[in-house]
């Protein structure tokens, strides 16, 4: 097999000379959310007290990636590079590592348990990891890697729902984990194109997992809440409750294909699509009025058509509630369903289109709401939008990833490398 080449790139010298920050400033955490239809780059400055604020948000056009898929590298690359050079001069820094967000269909989650003896023994932290390590030693598919191992609860002998079992004594530890695994070659791709860009890439997480650390309040998920991120190329959905994530789902459809709808339906060039659809585009039919009249711009040197801005509605009505439906029919089957109290928070950039939360509520028998990032301080106004979801909830998993490192896992980074080498 040919050698792959994934050694971390260092940024190439521009001669440019970025602003210095003050010393004594807090650290510095990069979050870097590579989607379909855009690359959203954002750095937090952490203080010692835990407070985060965002100090530089970078965006970018994304022509590389196809449903969470890096299809182009090259311009995957210099979107990456234009996203981050963006929110560096806006922060006054360099940045060199970023946590980066991975979502599609090859991503895969499931749920296993492990259990240990500890013969009447205190339990200490390598113990904890033991018992990790034994819900992780499952048959994954050979061409997945496992990304993540999250925790649920932990048992000691008959005593269930411990979130923290060091100090306790007893026979036996057992837990329940969430294991999220994607495919190899689209962690390889993903990462080669972060470090062609000249950063070096911390930990690949799951963006419904990143998601849920900017939009979901600790209540909700104790009480037990759906969280859907609805982007350009998929649609991530989790469920958590009692503090915890219980299942994980991805769905690969997404605003592109309401846009693709609308291009097709109308017969409009997709930029115009695009911009038809935030402009006038709604998730409820019967809420538009008949008389009301748009101007859909054509192919080639036609003259613009007058539409019925309810046709245009129909075509993104029909489309959304698909994606609702099938989302629906998902949770339904989870076996989690009867445990969503507190309702559904939806985010992501379809999240915006009017009228979205009626039809979810009707679709899904349960509260909706729209969410963005919330949490954090600095430049709020640059990431009041559910588009930055992601980018800010990996800015939050980094700051607290740093103080809480589990002591047997290693980064996905790392392991994938060691992989490539036994493979090779």
């Amino acid at each position: 097999m040919e050698e792959l080449d994934i050694k971390e790139v260092m940024p190439e010298e521009t001669g440019e000379i970025k602003p210095v920050r003050e010393a004594g400033s807090g650290e510095l955490v990069a979050g870097l959310d590579i989607g379909t239809t855009k690359i959203c780059a954002v750095i937090g400055e952490v203080f010692p007290d835990g407070c985060l604020n965002i100090i530089g948000v970078g965006t970018a056009a994304s022509s590389g990636m196809k449903k969470g898929v890096v299809v182009n590298i090259e311009s995957t690359v210099r979107a990456i590079r234009q996203a981050i050079d963006s929110a560096s001069d806006m922060a006054g820094c360099d940045i060199e590592s970023v946590y980066v967000g991975i979502a599609g269909t090859h991503v895969k989650g499931f749920n296993s348990p492990g259990i240990i003896a500890i013969n009447n023994q205190q339990i200490r932290q390598r113990e904890i990891d033991a018992v990790i390590q034994a819900a992780q030693t499952v048959k994954v598919s050979d061409n997945q890697q496992i990304i993540h191992v999250l925790p649920q609860e932990y048992m000691v002998d008959d005593h269930t729902g411990i979130q923290n079992p060091l100090g306790m004594t007893g026979v036996r530890l057992a837990t329940n984990v969430h294991i999220v695994t994607a495919d190899i070659t689209s962690l390889h791709n993903l990462i080669t194109s972060c470090n062609r860009a000249g950063l070096n890439v911390t930990e690949v997480v799951l963006e419904s997992v990143a998601s849920s650390k900017a939009v979901l309040t600790p209540d909700e998920m104790e009480l037990g809440v759906a969280l859907l991120d609805i982007g350009g190329g998929t649609s991530d959905l989790a469920v958590f409750c009692n503090g915890t994530i219980k299942y994980t789902w991805e769905l690969a459809l997404g605003g592109n294909n309401l846009t693709n709808d609308l291009s097709v339906g109308l017969r409009t060039p997709l930029q115009e699509a695009e911009m038809l659809k935030y402009r006038y585009g709604a998730a409820v039919s019967s809420l538009i009025k008949e008389n009301h009249i748009i101007e859909v711009p054509t192919v080639g040197d036609r003259k613009a058509r007058k539409v019925s801005q309810k046709v245009l509605v129909e075509i993104l009505e029909a489309r959304i509630e698909e994606i609702l439906q099938v989302v629906n029919k998902k949770i339904c089957g989870s076996g989690y369903r009867n445990r969503i109290n507190a309702g559904m928070v939806i985010t992501g950039g379809t999240a915006l289109l009017a009228n979205i939360v009626d039809l979810a509520e009707q679709i899904f028998d349960m509260p909706v709401r729209i969410s963005c990032p919330q949490g954090v301080g600095g430049r709020v106004e640059d990431i009041e939008s559910p588009r930055c979801t992601t980018a800010v909830g990996l800015v939050l998993y980094g700051s607290t990833a740093r103080s809480i490192q589990p002591a047997e896992s290693g980064n996905v980074v790392s392991k994938l490398k060691n992989f490539l080498k036994n493979i090779i």
